[in-house]
């Protein structure tokens, strides 16, 4: 839809915003300046605009910040989403739980968040002021066509992507708003963003603001760049593209939004309140330094101790000349050997130097006759005075900051742990001041996101992020009616209708959770104490139950509420809380049935006796039947044994046979051997015989012949 050409009331009504705009940077002027030196003191950068450049300083203000910035923003505020008040709402539980959750998605999805506290929170202890701004950011993506057999293939038309809420950081010079006494009174706030030529086109499409197009071509003017980049410009001596400075003004009296260029005599475009947030503006009060109730011009901290400042960059200065100066200088006699000129650059430990004419070299006292030696001790006790006055000052310092030893991380080991203790108890009221007013900022920062995730993001979107399919068994039946109060009955039907704000619902309250770093074991302690306090409590209660009797009905719901009252306090236990509402209402309910009448005591005997006579009874066929199994398995082990016993015999008679019939062969085997053996000793007997007998040699051959005959 193209935009309306503006009506002539509209130059009018952009003038009083130029002037409202005027106005502020008179007023600032003198505070934006001294901010900027701050910051260049802070660089070091006021070395290059002064002619001594070598002048030693002190940079007590870098110091400071490094040391406070950790001590009050030592990790990234997380969200912590609550009911308001510690009643039975497990609607406004579930809806808390599922807003948490979403506020950390984007807290830990995008880095946004996280950069922006920073950078304002260096910007409170620098230029005394640090500004956030959010906003809703959705993405599209062409949907796909619808292609059928009858209906032609339609141009595709944009869904949505994604959406976010991002928190954007802006810089204290592109910060402003309606000159007022306090913040409440405020009216109109403001800022200067710088957009490229691509970022205007896409902002202001010629198809809905047509009055800002010429001839096909845009007529906002591109004549602006950050200073910072103008003089980085001018140092490095390149083109810094040209880039348009818009204003995003809101005007809180007429619930508008305006974007404006002082180069145009028309607004750009005006909406009415976009954000539908419970105070208006997209930003949240800024993060202050030192205010008075006169004006919202902030004292930056470096201004409340520049004297001290600027007189320990003098004492730094004359103790590096004194450093300079400590250096063993003298004079000697020029009629004197030469070689003394030697003695301080060429003698080395155990050196001897010769010297001409000996005697006359002692005849003048020696070396204390021909040098002499510049006394340092006037300049050691100067750079002691130096030093001890430098100390001084710092202390100084310090207690106009409140930063006192313990929080620096010294200590003086003759102090008494009393005296620390007392030092840390001061710094610590101190800090607590300034944790107080960096928790409040980023409690504002995530009300605001909270804010426009549930007027702007689509309920399919916060269901998304939240994982709110992954809660409990318990928790997921509560989730319509929980997005129901966070989204309205409404954008549940119709996404584009418009969204109550669930802040102004009374009945969940966002907050950001501890700064400290020292509170980052605290989660721990807290749910030990947790598990503590409800494991006595239980002990008790349930103790307590039992012996009420007839009056379970009446302590049972009395010791659950007072239960229910223990728990809620623990931030811990609110992942449980879901599960001890169901307890509970169901403990309720066994409390509240009607107790069994207590029976007839002399019944109860009677029937103790016959229970105790069928207990004896059921013992006694249990001892008979034990001693049956146990006569069974008596015969059965019996019997088992005897053929045992059989099988053993029986395989030792059969050894027995194998080894009397082994025997026996082995018998005639050795009886076979001795008969051959008899027989060839009978044969050689012989013949040993015939040869002695007959006293005769015998041939050869016939011995041969014979002994053949014998084998």
């Amino acid at each position: 839809m193209a935009r309306k050409a503006p009506k002539k009331s509209e130059a009018t009504k952009l003038q009083g915003y130029l002037d409202a705009i005027s106005k502020y940077e008179r007023e600032y002027k003198s505070w934006e300046e001294r901010a900027a030196k701050i910051i260049k003191r802070y660089r070091d950068e006021q070395r290059q605009s002064t002619a001594d450049t070598n002048a030693a300083k002190f940079n007590i203000l870098w110091s400071n910040v490094q040391t406070l910035v950790p001590a009050t923003f030592a990790r990234v505020p997380q969200p912590d989403v609550s009911r308001r008040f510690r009643d039975q709402d497990p609607v406004g539980r579930v809806a808390a739980l599922i807003l948490e959750r979403g506020l950390e998605f984007e807290t830990q999805h995008y880095p946004d968040y996280r950069d922006t506290m920073t950078q304002c929170v260096h910007d409170r202890f620098l230029g005394g002021r640090g500004t956030a701004w959010i906003r809703y950011e959705p993405h599209f993506k062409a949907a796909e066509p619808q292609i059928t057999e009858d209906v032609k293939a339609e141009v595709p038309e944009e869904q949505l992507d994604y959406e976010c809420a991002p928190v954007d950081y802006v810089h204290w010079k592109d910060f402003g708003h309606s000159v007022a006494r306090t913040w409440e009174e405020v009216t109109l706030v403001w800022r200067w963003v710088y957009m490229s030529e691509e970022a205007v086109l896409e902002r202001f499409p010629e198809k809905d603001f047509q009055t800002l197009y010429k001839d096909g071509k845009c007529i906002i003017p591109f004549d602006a760049t950050p200073e910072d980049l103008k003089r980085a410009d001018r140092n490095a001596q390149t083109d810094v593209k040209q880039q348009a400075k818009i204003c995003e003004l809101w005007d809180k009296e007429k619930a508008v939004a305006l974007w404006l260029s002082k180069s145009m005599k028309e607004p750009l475009d005006e909406r009415a309140d976009p954000l539908k947030l419970q105070q208006f503006f997209p930003c949240p009060k800024p993060l202050y330094a030192t205010l008075t109730n006169e004006t919202l011009r902030p004292v930056p901290d470096f201004t409340l101790y520049q004297d001290q400042a600027h007189t320990l960059d003098t004492m730094a200065d004359r103790a590096a000349g004194l450093s300079n100066m400590l250096q063993l200088k003298g004079v000697y006699d020029s009629s004197a050997d030469p070689a003394l000129a030697r003695l301080f650059t060429e003698g080395v430990n155990g050196t001897l130097l010769p010297v001409k004419n000996w005697q006359a070299f002692a005849e003048k006292n020696g070396l204390k006759g021909s040098i002499d030696v510049y006394d340092l001790t006037p300049i050691v006790k100067a750079l002691e005075a130096v030093y001890v006055a430098a100390d001084q000052q710092k202390q100084q310092v310090y207690e106009l900051m409140g930063i006192s030893d313990i929080v620096r991380g010294a200590s003086d080991p003759n102090e008494t742990l009393g005296a620390q203790e007392l030092k840390g108890q001061y710094a610590s009221m101190r800090l607590r001041a300034m944790q107080g007013d960096v928790s409040r900022f980023a409690t504002d920062v995530l009300q605001l996101k909270a804010q426009v995730m549930c007027s702007k993001f689509s309920p399919k979107t916060l269901i998304t992020i939240s994982a709110a399919e992954q809660l409990s068994k318990v928790d997921r039946g509560h989730v319509p009616a929980a997005m129901a109060l966070l989204v309205g009955e409404e954008r549940l039907q119709d996404p584009k209708a418009e969204a109550p704000n669930p802040l102004r619902s009374f009945r969940i309250e966002v907050n950001a959770d501890s700064m400290v770093q020292m509170n980052e074991a605290q989660e721990k302690t807290d749910r030990m104490e947790f598990l503590t306090a409800n494991g006595a409590f239980m002990d008790k209660a349930t103790q307590m139950a039992a012996q009420a009797g007839p009056a379970a009905g009446i302590i049972v719901p009395l010791v659950m509420e007072m239960w229910k009252f223990g728990v809620t306090g623990f931030k811990v236990g609110r992942t449980i809380e879901g599960q001890f509402d169901e307890a509970t209402e169901k403990l309720k309910a066994m409390a509240a049935q009607p107790q069994p009448q207590k029976p007839d005591p002399e019944m109860a005997k009677v029937q103790m006796q016959a229970q105790a006579e069928q207990a004896k009874q059921q013992q006694t066929a249990q001892t008979e039947q034990r001693e049956q199994a146990m006569e069974s398995q008596r015969m059965q082990a019996e019997a088992a044994a005897k053929e045992r016993e059989m099988q053993m015999e029986a395989a030792l008679e059969r050894q027995r046979q194998q080894y009397e019939w082994q025997l026996e062969q082995q018998r005639m085997m050795a009886e076979q051997n001795f008969s051959r053996f008899e027989a060839l000793l009978k044969a050689r007997t012989q013949i040993e015989v015939a040869e002695i007998g007959a006293k005769a040699t015998l041939d050869a051959s016939q011995v041969a012949a014979a002994r053949e005959g014998v084998q």
